[in-house]
């Protein structure tokens, strides 16, 4: 379980794209050391070593969280995930862009089934537009019960 894996998130615009290159890895819980968050029940999210922007963090969890159930049915002793790096150009990033490559590093790391996470640009806004599946805000306290 403790193989390391980078996924490159990229979506191209014809302004640009969002890209982010994440790597991480997964272990069980019991050989967690801190600093780590608990996303639900016995799954966790590890930070790296040099730390993160808030931001980065707050939407590393929800990818986590939005998995969660799952990760908790397939590993109900615990897993930590293990965030190694996020890289991304500054022209092509935005912070909602972490959720999206950890849920894409999930899904390729235990072939979880497909969900309806992702973005598109808008061309009559402008703008990117992010699907959380079901969850409207991701931050509401309705996504996951806390345990």
């Amino acid at each position: 379980m403790e193989m390391t894996r980078t996924v490159k998130y990229r979506l191209r615009s014809h302004i640009g794209g969002l890209a982010a290159d994440l790597t991480a890895h997964a272990r069980p819980s019991t050989e967690s050391d801190p600093p780590d968050v608990q996303i639900h029940g016995n799954v966790r999210l590890a930070m790296p070593s040099g730390g993160l922007h808030w931001k980065d963090l707050a939407w590393l969890s929800f990818g986590v969280a939005f998995n969660a159930p799952e990760l908790t049915k397939r590993f109900p002793r615990g897993i930590t995930i293990q965030v190694i790096s996020i890289e991304a150009p500054l022209s092509d990033y935005r912070s909602e862009v972490s959720a999206l490559a950890m849920n894409l590093w999930l899904r390729e790391e235990f072939k979880l089934p497909f969900n309806d996470v992702g973005a598109e640009f808008n061309t009559s806004s402008g703008d990117y537009e992010f699907r959380w599946g079901h969850e409207g805000d991701p931050f509401s306290d309705s996504l996951i019960e806390p345990q």
